[in-house]
């Protein structure tokens, strides 16, 4: 039993590190757009409107958002050189651990224990966990002529926390995960 107990740490461990992954970006913009010429934004409100969030989190994102675009000089009004619009996508993940400790012998003598417990004599302590895997898109319109020149996405596991300042960050990571590529050619690799 003290064995199981100094393996289970390292396995514990190594799950509640890979749980911590960062977000995936991934990023696309036309190739004939001059983001020199862009110097301020707006948030396009249809298209942030049709995003399936609540509008608590909708307003974190965008409050996200105006904070990257203003470090990077860029100025919030009303006739903007690029609209900004959101949208996302999620999925349920679950994770099943099967963590059996035990021999397949049968009667008699095996390299795990001696015994007479049957076929499959073991310890089988499965653990079950459920994780929500979310896309954050992030679209910069031209707003003269109303075509996407530039396109964030960010994957990365939404922590299903009751914790708001936790949740704040983790949204907080995700943009600046995917806007961290924008203008192109200053993304970091």
């Amino acid at each position: 039993m003290k064995t199981m107990k100094i393996l289970a740490l390292p396995v514990m461990a190594l799950l509640f590190l890979s749980s911590c992954v960062s977000v995936r970006v991934l990023s696309d913009y036309d190739k004939e757009a001059n983001f020199n010429e862009y110097k301020s934004y707006a948030f396009y409100k249809t298209g942030i409107d049709k995003a399936h969030l609540s509008d608590l989190d909708k307003k974190r994102i965008l409050k996200a958002i105006d904070a990257e675009m203003s470090s990077r000089g860029m100025v919030k009004e009303q006739n903007p050189d690029l609209l900004i619009s959101i949208f996302t996508k999620e999925r349920e993940q679950v994770d099943i651990y099967n963590n059996y400790w035990g021999g397949m012998y049968g009667w008699g003598w095996s390299p795990w224990y001696y015994g007479g417990y049957g076929p499959g004599w073991g310890w089988n302590y499965p653990n079950v966990s459920t994780r929500t895997q979310g896309s954050l898109y992030i679209d910069l319109i031209d707003a003269k002529n109303k075509e996407l020149v530039w396109q964030g996405k960010g994957v990365g596991t939404l922590n299903n926390t009751k914790n708001i300042e936790k949740k704040e960050e983790r949204i907080r990571e995700f943009v600046t995960e995917i806007l961290q590529q924008y203008p192109p050619g200053n993304a970091s690799k």
